[in-house]
């Protein structure tokens, strides 16, 4: 008979993934058993809470790792305050990005009523007069998140690969979900599914070859089997563990859209819904430069100097080609979710710049650079929703159809004058992801630049200043679009230029009114909806870390204490 040995669970220490995930189980039992009437309000209460009681163990928590690490459920589940700080970014941007999908400007939020309708049926159609809503996006979000919780906090790499899973899974859905342009959002989440499944094969197959060289998936044994240290089934054969390392690397930079990884990144932005967008840009990015950060420094304890050598030529070539496709493709882009894709590219080569040294200060300028991207993606995204495009027929604008978001730049041209505090804060967002003083994205390329000139690698940090400063001309066109170029409709009211139509029959004199003409035209939600309060956090948001960063910095500090 074996004898079982539970092993010892802090729960205490796994509250935040517990309370995310269990607020994910009873989301799925409110599909199920509240009344359709007050599901949407049951499931918004519920993910809210949900995430702000995940904030709240986090900080509850930090006193308790700050002296010391805490492993929990055996070895599987390490909390350090690297983790735990990585955790509360994730929390804290996956509460503003829930409340961005919470947005019901146009009276419709993003999402299609019935996600599994056939494009254009009329099944779909009778769905959408029946005024049905697709609650399920919220269990779905807090799931994701859950596995973003797990997947930073974690040294077992089996774990790993499943909290991997769990993320992706929801999200392959979500990017299908999407009110409009049902085609684009379906071939995005597709995309997305074939790619992320080829990224979990390299993953997993990587895994195994670390398996057959240590013998373990703990990390800390592994660091030993490099270092030489204990006996190993295949003791000496680097070559097969540099391999593995490669691969598990592979797969986490796919999540986090770094080059030659980063193909989905585009389409899979522009298609998916744009709170899914902003979700996604900020949250998913987090938690895997987390686990990538994670494992390369506790196998890096190992390395010996060939070893180390050949993985840092691979961050640097990665760095490098992520940081040159961002700037370069997004300069030419015409779409604006499509240029802020090929600008979360460019900002993870940017973060790659802090790790080529394998040291305490790279891990602390991650941390403070993935707080400041994510407030200003968020904040971005959620701009972005609220620009659209409506057909105006000259009946006034109530009774306007909305179509969709205003994603093409000629359609921004002028919205300064019809929201000029919305205006402000996207060109804050754009001016903190460009590097400007005073912003917090000023702060946190510092950080990150500061930490590579430390370890030796000024090259790689002079090219990351090229790459930002190339990358402020295609935020600042934006801008100068938005303040100083006439909008294209400015003279257009819903009438074909005013003048008057025949009317057939009572002859060539005989003139009519003029007959209203259906224009598309692009109007901004400008009231104070859940989207306009997120807009209104991540500019304070911003500002404040741009100016005063001294205590997130100070926090930043002490959270790489245990980073291996």
């Amino acid at each position: 008979m074996n004898d079982f040995i539970p092993p010892h669970i802090d729960w205490a220490a796994v509250s935040p993934v517990l309370i995310v995930l269990g607020a994910g189980v009873v989301g799925v039992l409110v599909e199920a058993f509240v009344p359709a009437r007050a599901r949407r309000t049951v499931q918004l209460v519920l993910s809210l809470g949900a995430l702000a009681g995940a904030v709240v163990a986090v900080a509850l928590l930090w006193e308790t790792v700050h002296d010391h690490a805490l492993l929990v459920v055996g070895d599987s589940y390490d909390l350090t305050p690297f983790g735990l700080g990585i955790q509360g970014i994730v929390a804290i941007l996956a509460f503003l990005a829930v409340l961005v999908m919470a947005d019901r400007s146009s009276g419709q939020d993003a999402f299609a009523p019935t996600a599994a309708a056939v494009p254009g049926s009329r099944y779909e159609e009778e769905a959408r007069r029946a005024g049905l809503q697709q609650t399920e996006v919220f269990p779905l979000t807090l799931f994701s998140t859950g596995g973003m919780l797990l997947f930073a906090a974690t040294d077992d790499l089996i774990i790993l690969f499943i909290a991997l899973e769990v993320l992706s899974l929801p999200l392959y859905v979500l990017c299908a979900t999407a009110r409009r342009r049902r085609l684009l959002s379906q071939e995005a989440a597709f995309k997305y599914f074939l790619l992320g499944a080829f990224a979990s094969a390299l993953t997993i197959f990587g895994i195994a070859l670390l398996y057959g060289f240590a013998g373990s998936v703990h990390l800390p044994v592994i660091a030993d089997a490099l270092a030489g240290r204990g006996d190993t089934p295949l003791q000496g054969l680097h070559v097969l563990a540099v391999t593995g390392i490669l691969l598990v690397s592979a797969g986490l930079l796919f999540k986090v859209g770094a080059a030659p990884f980063h193909t989905w990144t585009p389409d899979v932005y522009t298609g998916a819904p744009t709170p899914v967008t902003g979700f996604m840009a900020a949250c998913t990015k987090a938690a895997a430069f987390g686990a990538l950060v994670r494992v390369l420094f506790y196998l890096g304890q190992g390395f010996d100097a060939p070893t180390r050598h050949e993985v840092q030529v691979l961050l640097w070539a990665v760095a490098l080609l992520t940081m040159a496709i961002g700037t370069i493709v997004g300069v030419v882009q015409t779409d604006i979710k499509r240029l802020l894709a090929y600008s979360s590219i460019a900002h993870a080569g940017f973060v790659l710049v802090a790790l080529v040294g394998f040291a305490e200060p790279g891990a602390g300028a991650v941390l403070f650079y993935l707080l400041a991207y994510g407030l200003a993606t968020v904040g971005a995204f959620a701009v972005v929703g609220l620009v659209r495009e409506r057909l105006a027929t000259g009946a006034g604008e109530a009774d306007a159809v909305i179509l969709g978001e205003a994603t093409h730049l000629a359609q921004w041209a002028g919205i300064g004058r019809k929201a000029p505090w919305l205006t402000a804060a996207f060109a804050l967002f754009l001016l903190s992801m460009a590097g400007i003083p005073l912003t917090a994205g000023f702060i946190g390329k510092f950080q990150v630049f500061s930490a590579a000139v430390d370890a030796g690698a000024w090259p790689l940090a002079l090219a990351g200043v090229i790459a930002s400063a190339v990358a402020v001309f295609f935020y600042v066109r934006i801008i100068v679009l938005m303040v100083l170029t006439p909008a294209a409709d400015a003279a257009v009211e819903g009438h074909d230029g005013g003048a008057a139509a025949p009317v057939p029959g009572e002859g060539t004199g005989t003139l009519t009114q003029a007959r209203p003409v259906a224009r598309a035209v692009v109007t901004v939600m400008t009231g104070w909806g859940p989207a306009t309060v997120v807009v209104t956090l991540c500019a304070i948001g911003v500002i404040l870390l741009g100016v005063l960063p001294s205590w997130v910095l100070d926090l930043a500090a002490g959270a790489v204490k245990f980073v291996p």
